[in-house]
Order: C-alpha cells, then structure tokens, then sequence
C-alpha cells in the first residue's frame, strides 16, 4: 500500500517507500518501449504458428505427429516434463523459501510465481493434445455418470492430472494473495478512470489496515504450507509416469529425487534468463541485485550437482544390477544413434554449472544469462533422452524404430513458448513485477536495525 512521504523514513542511500512505489510502477504508468513491443510480437507470432499447428493436429490426429507404434511419446511429453519443470522455481522461491525465512526472495518471487502458472499453462496443452481426441478430455476426470466408466486410479496419468491442477490452484492463489497489497497501490496511483475500476475491483477492497496485513500474512503462510509439499509432490508423480513401468532405463526408485532435483534446476535457470532481461529492460537493477544472481546461482550448483550424481547412479546402477537390457539402455544413450543428444544433456547439466563454483562467474550477469539458456537446453534434452532413447530400442530388436519430431511438433512447441513470453510481457505490463510490500517491509527492518 502506498504510504505517505511525509511520514516515511529514508532507508538504504536516501530511498523512501514513495521511491520504490515510484521505481516499480514507472514502467506500468508510462508507455512500454520498443523493446517490449517486439518482444510481445514477436511471442505473439510464435504464439500463432503454434495455436495453428494445435487445430491441425485436433483436425488430423496424431498421425501428424512423429510417433509411432515403438514411440508412443515423443515431443509432446517431453515438453510436458520441461514446463512442468520450468515451473517449480516459482513454488520453491515463494513457499520453501518464505518459511525459511530468506530475505533475498522478496525481489523476484513475484514474477518467479507468474512463471509457474505460465509454465504449467504450457504444460497442460501437451497432454491434451496427446489424447488425440480433445473433446473428450472430460473423460480423465473421475465424475459421476450413468456409463459407469470410471478412471483408472491406479494409472499415474490420472495422478498427473491430480497432482498438476492442485498445483496449478495452489500457485494461482498464492500468486494473487501477494498481488493484492500491490494491485491496491496500483490501484490508488493509476488515474485513468477505465481501468482504475478494474485495479480497485482485484484489490478487493485492501485498505492497508492492522487486520488486512494480519489476514494477509496468515494466508501467505498457509498457503506456503500447502505449496511446500507441492514442490516434492508433483514431479515426484510425474516421474512415476516412467518409473512404474518394465521399460528399461525408465523402472528405478532414483526418479522422484532426481526429477525434483532438476525440475528446480531448470526452474531457476528460466528465472535468471527473464529476470536478467528484466531488471535491464525496466531499469530495476537496484531491486533484482546481483546478490540475487549470485543466491539463486548457488541453488544451481546444488541442484546440479545432485543432478549430475543422479547421472552416475543411474550408470553405476545399470552396470551393477547385471541386468543386460539396462546395461544396454544406457550404453546406446551415450553411443547409440541419439548420442548427441546425451552429451548435449551431459555438457550442459554436469558441467556448465560447475563454473559457478568461481564468485567472479556467479556474480557476472552477462555469464549466467548465457549459462541460464545451456541449462534450460539441457534439461529439454534430459527429458528428450530418458523418453526417447528409451523407447526406441526396447527388449525386441524387431520392434527397434527411430524417431523424429514432424514441422507439425516443432510448430507447437515454438507455440507454448510463444504463449509463455507473451503472458509474462502482458504480466510485467499490467502488475507489479517486484513486489512492492515485500521490498518495503525489508527496507524498513534493514532500516530500523541502522538506527539501533
């Protein structure tokens, strides 16, 4: 909420609260600039090609697509994996790190919270589509009919469907809950009298009174109580979609550990690469910190590193079970007709992140942005090798085929990604992309621990 410059005290080098409400609004109160208006056309044309390749694909079937009778899964579950990824910075920024008290997320776990619902926005199309039929998406949610066809409780896809609405609904509350302070500042601060309506209206009344923080605050924590588990849950479940089956290189225990693990990984990469892009484009460098870089870089290399012993158990397994058809599945990974793309995985997973080892490379902005992008590729190509290089060649060698993404495929990725980009320039246009409150309740502790 906004408070008065006459009663607000200068903390940090002569900053107030009126100046942060100032720095964080000023690039929604004034017109955005060519950067951001090809940004958003250029999301909005891949957004396009892809909501074309998405009616083609319903119009057609899966024919379109480059399965087959061996590769059931191809490009549409491995992007499903990768967004389901993407978004779990978000949760662990906003819940884990809220109940642990750190202080340092308070500058970006709003637009990492906005990533998240984008992200599991992505996610959700691929299953979809994947059904074949989409007006019969309605069959995957258990409802009482008088078919008596009834889901399969014991199929994990059905757990998806659980695990990622629940999810999905968790976040979306907990990202609006933390809006809410903001959008009523927005609220007093905006004079055009069309869309003034609309901010007081999502503001739901928040005066800034004693008991509206009191509330606030209780539904924050409950709400990271509940997203919390959420962040070990819902990849776990994911990952139970391969770890329940025979198929070689897909039936281990080290799945939800190691799914969890590189979900954050990747997750906190994509909030660097639009984080750094940010912070530059709207001029909010004293607000998302190279502190900050270099906190979120660190979680990189933990969740690397236990990415990277996750790819030697996984080998360590293969060779001590002296299970022939595991052994197999890993050696034609690393040498068989796909083995670029495991040492894709392998360079840009294990090894790149080991460089933010070095304060000198964890605190340089331009390095992390370009390391950001190499691990969001990697991890594409983890999820592309464990589906993908584990179907094509299973028990019966007449059965072996190989796999290859149609334009149709690759048009609907470009689509998601296109539809992700275009829902964060709308976002950072229309809401606060720091939150305000929080920053200012930081300022004023940081303040008051000066004076004493």
């Amino acid at each position: 909420m906004y408070v008065s410059p006459v009663r607000e005290p200068l903390i940090k080098g002569g900053k107030n609260y009126s100046k942060v409400t100032e720095d964080i609004t000023r690039p929604i109160l004034t017109k955005p600039g060519k950067l951001w208006f090809f940004g958003i056309t250029i999301s909005s044309i891949a957004a396009v090609i892809g909501l074309i390749a998405m009616f083609i694909t319903v119009r057609d079937g899966i024919g379109r697509w480059g399965v087959n009778r061996t590769i059931g899964w191809g490009w549409g579950i491995t992007n499903l994996v990768w967004w389901i990824g993407i978004g779990h910075a978000g949760t662990f920024i906003s819940a884990i790190l809220l109940l642990f008290r750190q202080k340092w997320r308070t500058s970006i776990n709003r637009s990492a919270e906005a990533m998240t619902i984008f992200a599991v926005m992505c996610a959700g199309v691929f299953p979809l589509l994947h059904m074949g039929r989409l007006p019969l998406a309605y069959f995957i949610f258990p409802y009482p009919n008088t078919r008596g066809l009834w889901v399969n409780f014991n199929s994990p896809l059905l757990w998806d469907v659980f695990a990622i609405s629940t999810y999905f609904l968790v976040s979306l509350l907990f990202w609006y809950t933390g809006l809410i302070p903001d959008i009523a500042t927005m609220r007093d601060k905006i004079k055009n009298k069309f869309i003034k309506p609309i901010y007081s209206f999502l503001s739901f009344g928040w005066k800034g009174s004693a008991r509206h923080w009191s509330r606030h605050e209780s539904m924050s924590l409950i709400l990271a109580g509940l997203a919390a588990p959420l962040v070990l849950s819902v990849h776990s479940i994911v990952s139970m979609d391969f770890a329940t089956s025979v198929i070689p290189g897909w039936h281990t225990t080290i799945f939800p550990p190691y799914f969890v693990s590189g979900a954050i990984f990747s997750g906190f990469a994509m909030v660097l690469t639009l984080m750094i892009v940010a912070r530059k484009a709207m001029n909010i460098e004293q607000y998302i910190t190279v502190g900050h870089i270099e906190s979120m870089n660190k979680i990189i290399i933990a969740t690397g590193s236990i990415v990277g012993i996750a790819y030697i158990t996984e080998l360590f397994m293969a060779w001590y079970s002296g299970n022939i058809y595991e052994r197999f599945a890993f050696y034609n990974r690393a040498f068989g007709p796909y083995w670029w793309a495991y040492w894709i995985m392998m360079t840009c997973n294990v090894i790149t992140p080991q460089l933010f080892w070095f304060r000198k490379l964890r605190r340089n902005v331009v390095f992390t942005f370009v390391v950001s992008i190499f691990i969001n590729i990697g991890m594409w190509f983890e999820r592309f090798v464990i589906i993908v290089t584990s179907l094509h060649r299973d028990f019966l060698p007449s059965s072996w085929s190989m796999y290859k993404p149609t334009l149709i495929e690759v048009a609907i990725f470009t689509g998601t990604l296109g539809i992700f980009f275009t829902l964060f320039f709308l976002f950072i246009r229309i809401f606060p992309v720091v939150a305000m409150a929080e920053v200012k309740g930081i300022l004023k502790t940081s303040g008051e621990k000066t004076k004493h």
